[in-house]
């Protein structure tokens, strides 16, 4: 059994900040834990009240005691400065079940405060010849302790203090996880004062200047003689009296909930997946497994279920099928086809993740040089009088501000040129869209049309489609880019007001012109014109997106592809490891290379000019992985497995600027090796390095691997992989949720066979996971007991 616990962080940060803070110079970004980030956010320019609305799922570890968010200011030469930090403990965010949405002050950073890690210590009172006593402190190792130097290590060494007295251990060169075997000794005198802790300290050795501190741990001498300490112990910082800086460095609001999940084997949750699977291929009743689970879940819970829904039939190759199937549920109770689609369904949500996950590489080369041309030109663009302001045209005309007219004039020739474009790239992007994609538009066309066959509803099956790919596609990537990873930073505001107007503009085209003149803002009239000229381009564009063969992949199993495979889908610099065995330090093994990534294959080479590649085919890569940062001693590194022709498995080591790029290359990797049938189940996450593995100790090199891999796609950018029990329980988990809702349904006898079933089925897995969760509890206090 596996447990797994997932921090679904929201972060929507809008600090406000002191006047102190240089405003020439201020780039807000970075939200993540300290010593270990898991996630930075965009840099925001120049803003002293920036907001990123940003988004992160974290999978946590069982252990973990605080998740840290540090606000910097970024400097372009420099270290970037630390404004203030926000910590929040486990305890805190747990007690909070539907999750913390508030403002939360700053406070400072303090070094001291700032600690990570274990410490494994033995300590015992022995009773010696000489009829004296002595307090024996065994200092065995440590781990994860925080990084103080340059390189991403320490030197730490542990120093005891007792009763004025102090013995420190002998320092350890960069690591982070040093092993110190020692036994320290100090005399028990008679008459010493119960009172008297004894504290050990871990501490970063500096050649020149202070050392810095790690951490430490508390015993009283009374606790010492009932209990004496064996095992580890989670290192504390300073205590410190200012906990808040009374909001002098900012503010900074959250939307954080903690979701910790007991996972079961895949037994348990197959007879629940075979229920949603069967009622997909076969969909004979009104009541089916999926109806009743759109019924039971809560509104605010129908995007988290579309979300695992989706990657469960993505995994079971029925992700199509599952498409019309709820689709037709939506289609079949709406009345007025104007409103079909509008609402957050199920149907919306699972055709709006899918969109994601298929068609992003789509996304990209449709937009991609249109965005980055917007935000390189940074024109100035405004069509309603009330917001334009002339004093900003002043850069572009050496005769002064332009009248309002003439910004007008100005701000609609530049808006048509950007819209052209784009409307050119969709319209002519037909072989560019996924199959996946078409064929489930194809299916949803008909749908719609065998549902409102009149003559005054012909348009509700463009409309059904375009609501889709521009009104929940297009136009979201279009007003923010940075969170479909079309650019790395949010707009400015200047640049942002430019991607509104045009996301508004691709909106209207999405709904076929239909609401033109009917809504408030009556100063977009000059791209009327325009936008009804674009709608006749729009129709014969979905006319030929749905004219697709492959009429099977709506009823049968389908292997699906993300990448068509002559596409670049990634490409930048990174560092590459040298070859194995060569005695240089970690940080000169890894050399600077430009990585080319398609379908087909992973290449390299000195630069992007460079004729001579290197070439790994996407065939034989077997896994794509994090690396331990004490493997190397160096942060934000993957390894790719691959097996040759003769069956040997060699590893590739490779390190990212940060851990961002880190994530999007790990996702990239996984997502063209889906379909590969080499891949490993387990790998060592760390390296075979001094005759053992660094992660799991052993010595054997070809050792089986002591961690589980991410074979698997994964759904949105980089995280979140595709696990089919984590999905399963999470489907089960809102089942339950809505148990009493589904008793009802029982009750009144309203059920289907297959209604029935899931019914009963959902009551037996709470049993069997009520039980698993109490064998758990039981081996925990046997562990507990024997300790």
């Amino acid at each position: 059994n596996t447990v797994h616990i997932g921090l679904l962080c929201r972060v929507v940060i809008t600090p406000t900040l002191p006047a102190s803070v240089d405003t020439s110079l201020t780039t807000l970004g970075h939200v993540f834990l300290f010593f270990s980030p898991l996630h930075r956010t965009a840099t925001i320019w120049k803003n002293l009240n920036p907001f990123w609305g940003e988004e992160y799922t974290l999978h946590l570890p069982m252990g973990f005691h605080n998740l840290s968010f540090y606000v910097l200011d970024e400097d372009t030469i420099g270290h970037d400065d630390v404004i203030g930090k926000i910590t929040l403990s486990k305890e805190t965010i747990s007690s909070n079940p539907k999750g913390i949405d508030r403002w939360i002050n700053l406070s400072c950073v303090d070094p001291n405060e700032d600690v990570q890690g274990e410490i494994s210590l033995e300590i015992q009172i022995v009773e010696e010849e000489d009829h004296k006593r002595a307090l024996c402190c065994h200092v065995i190792e440590a781990r994860d302790l925080a990084p103080r130097d340059i390189s991403g290590t320490s030197d730490p060494f542990a120093r005891i203090l007792w009763n004025g007295q102090a013995l420190e251990t002998a320092i350890i060169k960069k690591t982070r996880f040093p092993h110190w075997d020692e036994m320290l000794e100090f005399v028990l005198e008679e008459g010493v004062a119960g009172e008297t802790p004894l504290v050990i300290e871990v501490w970063d050795w500096d050649m020149v200047g202070k050392n810095d501190f790690l951490g430490r741990v508390e015993f009283s001498l009374d606790a010492l003689q009932k209990a004496p300490p064996k095992g580890w112990y989670r290192l504390l910082p300073f205590p410190s009296a200012e906990e808040d800086a009374g909001g002098k460095l900012g503010a900074l609001r959250l939307r954080i909930r903690l979701s910790e999940d007991r996972i079961l084997p895949s037994r348990y949750y197959q007879p629940l997946v075979d229920l949603l699977v069967e009622s997909v291929l076969c969909p004979e009743d009104d009541v089916t497994p999926i109806t009743l689970l759109e019924d039971v879940c809560s509104m605010e819970s129908r995007q988290d279920v579309a979300t695992k829904l989706v990657k469960i039939f993505l995994g079971q190759g029925l992700v199509v099928p599952f498409l019309g199937c709820v689709n037709l549920c939506e289609i079949s109770r709406t009345t007025d086809p104007n409103t079909l689609f509008r609402s957050n369904s199920l149907a919306s949500k699972s055709m709006e993740q899918f969109m994601k996950v298929v068609g992003m590489p789509y996304l990209h080369e449709v937009l991609k040089s249109v965005i980055n041309r917007i935000f390189e030109e940074k024109k100035y663009v405004e069509l309603d009088p009330c917001k334009i302001e002339p004093s900003r045209t002043r850069r572009i005309s050496f005769k002064g501000s332009l009248s309002e007219a003439q910004i007008r004039e100005s701000s609609l020739e530049v808006l048509k040129g950007y819209l052209k474009d784009i409307i050119h790239g969709i319209v002519n992007s037909t072989q560019k869209c996924p199959t996946a994609m078409r064929v489930a538009f194809k299916q949803l066309h008909k749908q719609v049309a065998d549902r409102f066959p009149e003559a005054e509803n012909q348009e509700a099956k463009y409309i059904a489609i375009s609501g889709f790919i521009f009104l929940r596609f297009f136009a979201p990537a279009i007003l923010t880019p940075k969170l479909f990873n079309l650019r790395d930073q949010h707009a400015d505001t200047q640049t942002s007001r430019t991607l509104l107007l045009l996301a508004k503009a691709v909106q209207s085209i999405g709904n076929l012109g239909l609401q033109i003149g009917h809504g408030k803002e009556q100063w977009m009239e000059p791209l009327h014109p325009f936008i009804l000229a674009s709608i006749e381009r729009v129709k014969e564009f979905l006319d030929r997106l749905i004219d697709v063969d492959s009429e099977n992949g709506a009823s049968e199993k389908q292997p699906w592809t993300l990448f068509h495979p002559s596409a670049t889908i990634k490409e930048g610099y990174l560092h590459k490891r040298r070859a194995e065995g060569l005695p240089l330090v970690s940080r000169f093994t890894f050399k600077k290379r430009y990585f080319w990534l398609s379908k087909e294959s992973l290449s390299y080479s000195k630069s992007p000019e460079w004729q001579v590649r290197t070439s790994i085919p996407v065939q034989r890569i077997c896994a794509v992985e994090r690396v331990d940062e004490n493997a190397f001693q160096q942060p934000h590194v993957m390894q790719i497995t691959t097996r040759d022709a003769g069956g040997q498995v060699l590893t590739t080591y490779i390190q990212c600027k940060n851990v961002n790029e880190l994530n999007q290359w790990l996702s990239a990797i996984r997502k063209v090796t889906v379909s590969n049938d080499c891949m490993l189940p387990f790998c060592h996450p760390g390296t075979f390095r001094g005759n053992r593995w660094t992660c799991c100790l052993q010595t054997d090199r070809a050792a089986h691997g002591c961690s589980r891999t991410h074979s698997a796609v994964t759904l949105g950018d980089w995280n979140d992989p595709l696990d089919p029990d984590t999905e399963a329980q999470m489907v089960y988990k809102h089942l339950l949720l809505g148990r009493d809702k589904l008793r009802s349904v029982e009750d009144d006898l309203l059920l289907s066979i297959k209604g029935i079933s899931i019914v009963k089925h959902l009551f037996v897995l709470t049993c069997t996971i009520t039980i698993e969760k109490r064998k758990e509890e039981r081996k925990k206090e046997r562990k507990r007991r024997m300790f």
